[in-house]
């Protein structure tokens, strides 16, 4: 059994495979989170040999660090908000610019507990990207903040080995 403050074994073992699966592709990854908090960098980064494929991760909390380190679309988030999968879907393709790693994940939502931008708590979206191709999924998560947080990590990594493995067969 792992410890409350440690990551849970799914987590892991996704983790795990995700790291196989880069490996393997000789890839490399970046990230840009938002309501995860860096929480997706972490637990990559949790598993020993992660700088083979890790180039990094950019944590842009508020909508002006996602103008100014991302370097977003002041429309993106004026026409959509920054909890969109049009925010998401820009923030996986800026991290890909910045980084020149081979792909990159996303997130941004309201984690929760209150309405943000008229968005219900527990309204996530997530996005990867890479070779040309970006694709979001739109998540309602019905836990508290921590267990919200802590399914967008997990639900975000394994859209990427989804969108991984597609992008490889």
């Amino acid at each position: 059994m792992l410890k409350s403050n440690s990551m849970r074994q799914e987590t892991l073992d996704i983790v795990i495979k995700l790291q196989a699966l880069f490996e393997d592709r000789w890839a490399f990854l970046s990230t840009a989170e938002s309501c995860t908090g860096g929480l997706i960098s972490h637990y990559i980064t949790s598993v020993a040999g992660s700088s083979a494929y890790f180039s990094g991760g950019i944590v842009s909390y508020s909508e002006d660090m996602k103008k100014k380190v991302l370097g977003m679309s002041p429309d993106t988030i004026a026409k959509h908000g920054v909890v969109s999968k049009e925010t998401a879907r820009e923030m996986a393709e800026r991290a890909l610019e910045i980084s020149g790693s081979d792909y990159s994940v996303s997130s941004t939502g309201n984690l929760g507990p209150d309405v943000l931008e008229e968005k219900e708590k527990g309204l996530v979206y997530i996005a990867a990207s890479g070779n040309g191709k970006t694709i979001s999924r739109e998540l309602h998560l019905v836990g508290n903040r921590k267990a919200n947080k802590e399914d967008a990590v997990f639900e975000a990594l394994r859209l990427l080995i989804e969108f991984v493995e597609e992008e490889g067969s």
